[in-house]
């Protein structure tokens, strides 16, 4: 079966560098499934020339953490004109192994598990959907799970909490030591703007999620999901 692993696409080049090295991870994982790249814009190969290609059957997994509208509205429009014959996975999401990935970025940046005077910002793209966002805002409570620190959500984005009010309410709660926990995939121009916040502000910022093994290993899964139920059917 072909997996399709569909970013975004964005003008800076590390995003897209970046799904290509998850991609690659994937296929070191499964030689068994033929993993194409593609992109809803910006990029190339864009995802109707991809789809254009793909036998019946093959999957789109979208390289997104949020269940918001490139999901919902974006990709299944181009799955719908280019090739109905292909399914449409479920976004990564709030995956408790991605949350487990950002917890590993705080640690090797510095940051104790232990060190009750932690107060984490855990940063997003903020969505139109309030339920995505909701979602997105579990994150930071998985993340504190087994720690001494707090969290809150930040989004970079949008009319939600921004890192400035975020950062207050962490102080005001009795943190003494913020860090900047980035919820992206990769890096790009939505976290050079909060990369900017962390210098001005001094605040640590730990790397986004990359190209994990576990980032790849929740792409499998949910191209797995589909494949099960396709069976099932």
């Amino acid at each position: 079966m072909q997996l399709i692993l569909t970013a975004h696409g964005s003008a800076d080049p590390r995003s897209a560098a970046n799904a290509c090295e998850v991609a690659r991870t994937v296929a070191t994982l499964r030689r068994d499934v033929d993993v194409k790249v593609a992109f809803c814009e910006q990029n190339s190969p864009n995802l109707r020339d991809v789809l254009a290609d793909s036998p019946a059957g093959s999957v789109v997994v979208p390289l997104l953490l949020a269940d918001a509208y490139h999901a919902r509205v974006d990709i299944p429009e181009m799955i719908a004109d280019a090739n109905p014959a292909v399914r449409q996975a479920s976004v990564l999401g709030e995956d408790d192994r991605l949350i487990h990935v950002l917890s590993q970025r705080l640690t090797h940046s510095g940051v104790s598990r232990l060190d009750s005077s932690v107060g984490v910002l855990v940063t997003a793209v903020g969505s139109s959907s309030a339920a995505a966002n909701a979602r997105t805002g579990a994150v930071a409570t998985g993340l504190v799970a087994g720690t001494h620190w707090r969290a809150t959500t930040a989004f970079a984005t949008g009319p939600q909490a921004n890192l400035a009010e975020a950062t207050a309410l962490l102080l005001d709660q009795g943190a003494t030591r913020l860090v900047i926990a980035p919820w992206f995939l990769a890096h790009g121009r939505i976290t050079d703007r909060v990369a900017e916040f962390a210098a001005a502000h001094r605040i640590p910022m730990a790397q986004p999620l990359g190209s994990h093994r576990l980032v790849a290993e929740t792409v499998l899964d949910r191209f797995d999901d589909v494949a099960a139920a396709r069976r099932a059917a």
